[in-house]
């Protein structure tokens, strides 16, 4: 039985990971600084949405899956998988030594014999610049894979299983161990080169916050004229073959899409105007809702607004990244009194109280909770739950 150990891996990309492999038979090991959620892990807890997950952990938790805080159990494991990825800081350049110091954090106990896989969104070069680290501490070359994560929150258990996995890695001996591990796992392995798998990550999610942004644009666009958009966007995909992918409206929001649209853009020297004109739509769109609001409610100063929904998605428990909290603070701005609510959080106000005091109301986001409601309030409703 092979040991993998998974660095992050109480969290959103390597719980899911950790749970899969475990229940293909590997021992994992899910190491992580937060303490918090390693405790609820090993008690059987999940401690944030996932589908399928707390049934496979009850299952594995006490057979070959535990989560620790304790670093020393690196030097026993076969595979080291790290989760962390490369964020962005406030000018929206990656932010490429968060993930070097986590690995300078595990380089003692780590060793040549053991495969490294890096797992989550990584700036173009990240691997390159890695081996070269590990080139110089070990003195031969690495075993190093770049094996990056596509999973759909709440539902990585499932598509871990189903999609397939690209696999990159800086020699053959780590491609044929990265292979041969997520080919367990995987539905089928697609083989790139490490800055290839680099760049395909990043370009999946900046084509999906680009397909939010043209649905955006177009819905301010013919709202801000007074028509209804989604009249026309019906009669646009009505047994029309190459409109059935077009989006909807809708706040695209979260720790990824935005994040990895300007990895790109700093990848192409801040030359990529698409992305950067995503950008101004997309978090242009939480101020175009509070000031359709305002056109229907008039002046929000000293009402009260009902803003539903504070998660960045339907259906979830994360709250990273979410523009409703940009909607919260604008309507701050127009001196308003914001009653939040959200089936899914335990600090917000109940629907039904939220409601009945409220003198507007704005759907941030469409949880399944909200969409038969009846409102008869003046509101705002970019997603088109309330036809």
């Amino acid at each position: 039985m092979k040991k993998v150990c998974i660095i992050g891996g109480c969290g959103h990309v390597g719980l899911p990971l950790g749970l899969v492999l475990a229940e293909c038979g590997f021992s994992v090991t899910l190491l992580d600084i937060n303490q918090k959620a390693v405790d609820m892990i090993n008690k059987g807890v999940i401690p944030f949405k996932e589908d399928g997950a707390e049934e496979l952990l009850h299952k594995l938790i006490n057979r070959n899956i535990f989560a620790t805080s304790c670093k020393d159990v690196i030097p026993s494991q076969d595979i080291i998988i790290f989760i962390t990825g490369t964020p962005v800081d406030e000018h929206h350049n990656p932010k490429i030594h968060d993930v070097l110091n986590v690995i300078d954090k595990y380089l003692p106990l780590i060793s040549k014999e053991q495969l490294i896989v890096l797992r989550s969104t990584i700036y173009p070069g990240t691997t390159e610049i890695i081996e070269q680290k590990l080139y110089k501490y070990f003195g031969v070359r690495p075993k190093l894979a770049f094996c990056p994560e596509r999973i759909l929150q709440g539902k990585g258990i499932e598509e871990i299983k189903n999609l397939p996995q690209i696999v990159s890695a800086v020699n053959d001996e780590a491609k044929k161990e990265a292979a041969d591990l997520f080919s367990k796992v995987a539905a089928k392995i697609i083989f790139l080169e490490p800055v290839e798998a680099e760049l395909s990550k990043l370009m999946l999610n900046t084509w999906r916050y680009l397909e939010f942004a043209i649905a955006n644009q177009f819905y301010m666009m013919v709202e801000d004229k007074g028509l209804d958009f989604y009249k026309i966007f019906d009669a646009m995909k009505d047994d029309y073959p190459r409109a059935k992918n077009f989006c909807k409206a809708g706040l695209a929001a979260g720790p990824c899409l935005f994040k990895d649209t300007m990895q790109l853009s700093a990848f192409y020297r801040n030359q990529f105007f698409l992305g950067q004109a995503a950008m101004l739509v997309n978090e242009g769109l939480p101020n175009f809702l509070v000031s359709q609001l305002e056109r229907k409610a008039g002046s929000l100063k000293n009402k009260k607004v009902a803003l539903l929904g504070m998660t960045f998605k339907a259906d979830n428990d994360d709250i990273r990244e979410s523009l409703s909290f940009k909607i919260k603070k604008e309507l701050e701005f127009k001196l308003a009194d914001v009653l939040t609510t959200d089936p899914y959080l335990k600090d917000t106000s109940r629907l039904e109280d939220v409601l009945a005091d409220c003198d507007a109301v704005i759907l941030g986001v469409p949880h399944k909770e909200y969409l038969d409601l009846k409102i008869e309030k003046p509101y705002v409703d970019c997603w088109n739950v309330w036809k």
